[in-house]
C-alpha cells in the first residue's frame, strides 16, 4: 500500500451567493444558464458529505464556466438543505422542479434520494450522480437516473472477498436502520450467502444518531472476527469508539459513503486500521490522470478545497455530466432529453482515465471498487 498524507484543514459550507447566483434567470433553460438542483445534508451529522461532494462538483463548473461553459451556456448548482432527511429532502425537490432547474444532481443518501424518486419520475426530471450505491435506484432501471459510482453490491462483495480470502468468516454488520443501510446489509448477506455463510450477528443505529450502545452490546457479546459498517461518519465513528473501549479486537469495514475523510477526522488516533471501500480512484495518488487534474484544479482554484474521495467524487460526477451536455449541445439546443441522449451516447470510454459506459439500457457508469485503510494519524493509505 501507498502512504499518502490527507490534510485536515477545516471545511466551510461556502454556498453563498455564488451558488445560487443568477438562478432566476436560469429558469427559461433556453439560452440562459443550465442550472442544476442539489439537495444535500449542509448541516447536522452527516454534513460533511453534501459540504465536500458539493465543492469538488463546483470546483469543476467554476472553471468549466470561466473557459466559456457547453455552448457558451454557464453551469450552476442550486443547492438545498436537507440535513440528510428524506421528508426534507422531498420538500427539496419539489421547491426546485418548481423553480424549473434542468436537472438534480449530487443527491447525497439513499433515503432521500429514495424520497425524490417518485418525484422527479412524475416530472421527467434527470437525476444524475446521487452519493448512493443503493439497488432500488438501479432496479428496476428508470431512464432518468445515471450514476457515477459503483454499487454497494460492488463494494459488499469486494468486502467479504476479501475478509475470507484472509481467513476471517465470522462477520458481523452494523448498519443504519433505514434505506441505506438495509441497501448495504442486503449486499453483505449477499456475499457471504455466495460463500455459504451467513452474519455472525446485526445490530442497527438510527439514522444522525450515535446513539450504539445496544448495538456495541449486542454484537461484542457475539465476538465476530470483522464488523462491516454501513452507517454515515458520526455513527460509525461513535460504534468503532464504543466497541474498541468495550473490549472488542476485530476489524472495522466500511463502504465508500461513509465519508473517509470524515470519519478519520471523527476517529483521530482511534482510527487506525479502519478499511474503507473506495469506488473513485485515490484523490491523492498523482499517477492517475483524472487525479492530476483534480489536484491541479484544486491548486488553480486557490486550495480552497480539500482533496478527499468525496469530493474527487463530486468532481468526477460533474465531469461525466458536463460530457453529457457536451454530447446533447453537438445537436444544437440543449434539452433534458437531449441530454439522457447524449449521455446514452457516451457509451464506453475513459474520461480522463476513468473508465465509464453508459447505453440505452444501463446506466450504471462504473464498478470501480477498491480498498483503502485509515492509519490514525490523518492519512489513508490505498
Amino acid at each position: 500500500m501507498n502512504q499518502t498524507v490527507v490534510g485536515r484543514r477545516q471545511f466551510s459550507v461556502g454556498l453563498g451567493a455564488a451558488a445560487l447566483g443568477g438562478f432566476q434567470m436560469a429558469q427559461a433553460q433556453g439560452e440562459g444558464r443550465i442550472v442544476l438542483g442539489q439537495s444535500a445534508p449542509f448541516t447536522g451529522p452527516a454534513a460533511q458529505l453534501g459540504i465536500q461532494f458539493h465543492q469538488g462538483a463546483k470546483l469543476f463548473f467554476d472553471q468549466l464556466n470561466a473557459q466559456g461553459g457547453v455552448g457558451k451556456r454557464q453551469v450552476e448548482i442550486r443547492t438545498l438543505d436537507d440535513g440528510y432527511e428524506p421528508d426534507r429532502c422531498a420538500e427539496n425537490t419539489r421547491k426546485l422542479m418548481a423553480d424549473d432547474v434542468f436537472a438534480l444532481f449530487g443527491y447525497i443518501g439513499t433515503p432521500t434520494s429514495l424520497a425524490a424518486l417518485p418525484l422527479f419520475t412524475k416530472e421527467k426530471v434527470p437525476f444524475f450522480g446521487p452519493f448512493t450505491g443503493a439497488e432500488a435506484l438501479r432496479q428496476p432501471f428508470n431512464r432518468l437516473v445515471f450514476h457515477v459510482r459503483a454499487s454497494y453490491y460492488d463494494e459488499t462483495a469486494l468486502i467479504v472477498r476479501q475478509l475470507t480470502n484472509l481467513g476471517i468468516k465470522k462477520i458481523a454488520v452494523f448498519y443504519q436502520n433505514d434505506a441505506y443501510g438495509k441497501a448495504g446489509l442486503d449486499g453483505v448477506v449477499r456475499a457471504l450467502t455466495e460463500q455459504k455463510l451467513a452474519p455472525a450477528a446485526t445490530a442497527t443505529v438510527e439514522r444522525n444518531s450515535v446513539d450504539v450502545k445496544a448495538a456495541v452490546d449486542k454484537l461484542v457479546a457475539a465476538k465476530p472476527d470483522a464488523v462491516v459498517q454501513i452507517a454515515a461518519y458520526a455513527g460509525s465513528a461513535a460504534f468503532v469508539r464504543a466497541a474498541r473501549k468495550a473490549g472488542f479486537g476485530g476489524t472495522f469495514y466500511n463502504v465508500s459513503f461513509v465519508g473517509t475523510q470524515a470519519l478519520a477526522d471523527e476517529l483521530g488516533k482511534d482510527g487506525a486500521g479502519v478499511v474503507v471501500s473506495q469506488v473513485m480512484p485515490s484523490p491523492y495518488q498523482p499517477s492517475r490522470q483524472i487525479t492530476r487534474e483534480f489536484l491541479e484544479a484544486i491548486k488553480k482554484g486557490g486550495d480552497k478545497v480539500q482533496a478527499n474521495y468525496s469530493s474527487m467524487e463530486g468532481y468526477v460526477a460533474a465531469r461525466v455530466f458536463a460530457e453529457g451536455l457536451r454530447q446533447a449541445n453537438g445537436s444544437g439546443k440543449i434539452t433534458r432529453d437531449g441530454l439522457i441522449a447524449g449521455l446514452e451516447g457516451l457509451g464506453s470510454q475513459a474520461i480522463s482515465g476513468f473508465q465509464v459506459s453508459y447505453s440505452a439500457t444501463d446506466h450504471a457508469a462504473s464498478h470501480f471498487v477498491e480498498m483503502s485503510m485509515l492509519t490514525g494519524d490523518g492519512r489513508v493509505r490505498t
